[in-house]
């Protein structure tokens, strides 16, 4: 089939929030070759917000649903993330085109076109890699990562946080944890941020899960007794945090999904990395305009080991320093 023919092709990610925005400017680049095509997302349930918040998809699959239902419909099916189950089922519905990395033994039976590539061994960024499977399609183009964020179109609705901001001042989120899936800076170091940016003016707010605010104020007993620090963890589901990162003027995390949110909306976001691969930022980073990205040494010899814990050397005033040179604050 020629590519000005296709109708409908499925992209299918079935893992983590962070690694679905980062899959998000596929949808984008494909819209932009073929304005009138259908894209489909298959997805978790709780990422079901980011991806329905891209005006590129058209139309978001549930992966438990699809398990039950297992009917889907489509020309092709991009298998960025490698999944047996959602594999199969668009192996017995007939689409026509099922693609996949050649180093999924599944695919060897569910997918007719694998593409040859390692992650693992490749330089390329996390998000440049899910364009080699675009490859299937007969399309080669890796975007550079400048390139990459004009294809996120992330649009968060609106919502009224009047209630949660102060006037006058910078709102600042810090979201310290990742629920184990990235390295994390140390509380206690959040902790000193979170004051000395409230000594400059501004209002912190600290996001995360409920369980995950349980944790820190456990780590953190004093955290939140200033009066512009805010606990808002377990506050919010998936759509409203999107629509308060947009809202808040700047966001201070490690590798994780919140991190990559800010980043496709194009806020400030302020990402801190080991620089151990394959976990560091040039695999991970977040991408967009307003994104400052901080390790403590880009060639650290201890980040060559599993054990290196050099994001803890990470200084708060760099952190300071980061956002000041974002030109979103000023002191």
């Amino acid at each position: 089939m020629k590519p000005t023919q296709w109708k409908h092709i499925v992209i299918s990610r079935t893992d983590n929030l962070g690694d679905v925005v980062l899959s998000l400017p596929v949808a984008g680049y494909l819209k932009k070759l073929f304005p009138h095509i259908k894209i489909s997302f298959v997805g978790k349930s709780y990422t079901r917000p980011i991806i329905e918040a891209c005006s590129h998809v058209d139309e978001f699959i549930d992966r438990d649903e699809l398990l039950v239902s297992k009917k889907i419909s489509g020309e092709a099916i991009l298998f960025l993330y490698p999944d047996k189950a959602i594999a199969k089922i668009a192996a017995h519905n007939h689409i026509k085109l099922r693609i996949g990395t050649a180093n999924r033994w599944h695919h060897w039976w569910y997918a007719n076109k694998r593409i040859f590539f390692s992650r693992k061994k490749s330089d390329l960024h996390e998000a440049q890699l899910n364009f080699k499977l675009l490859e299937g399609l007969g399309i080669y183009h890796i975007p550079t990562l400048q390139e990459l964020p004009s294809y996120y179109g992330v649009v968060a609705k609106p919502h009224d946080f009047s209630t949660f901001f102060s006037a006058g001042k910078k709102h600042i989120i810090l979201h310290p944890k990742s629920k184990g899936s990235a390295r994390e800076w140390p509380i206690m170091q959040y902790e000193k941020l979170a004051l000395a940016l409230v000594a400059k003016g501004c209002e912190v707010f600290v996001t995360g899960t409920a369980s995950e605010g349980d944790l820190i104020k456990q780590q953190a007993p004093n955290l939140f007794a200033h009066e512009y620090i805010h606990d808002v963890t377990g506050a919010f589901d998936l759509q409203t945090l999107i629509s308060f990162i947009y809202q808040a003027d700047a966001l201070v995390a490690c590798s994780t999904g919140p991190l990559h949110i800010a980043a496709a909306l194009g806020k400030v976001a302020i990402g801190l990395y080991p620089s151990r691969k394959p976990i560091h930022p040039g695999r991970w980073a977040a991408l967009g305009e307003g994104v400052s990205i901080l390790t403590f040494d880009k060639n650290c010899r201890g980040c060559e080991a599993n054990g290196c814990s050099c994001i803890e050397a990470i200084a708060v005033n760099s952190v300071l320093q980061a956002l000041k040179g974002m030109g979103n604050v000023d002191w």
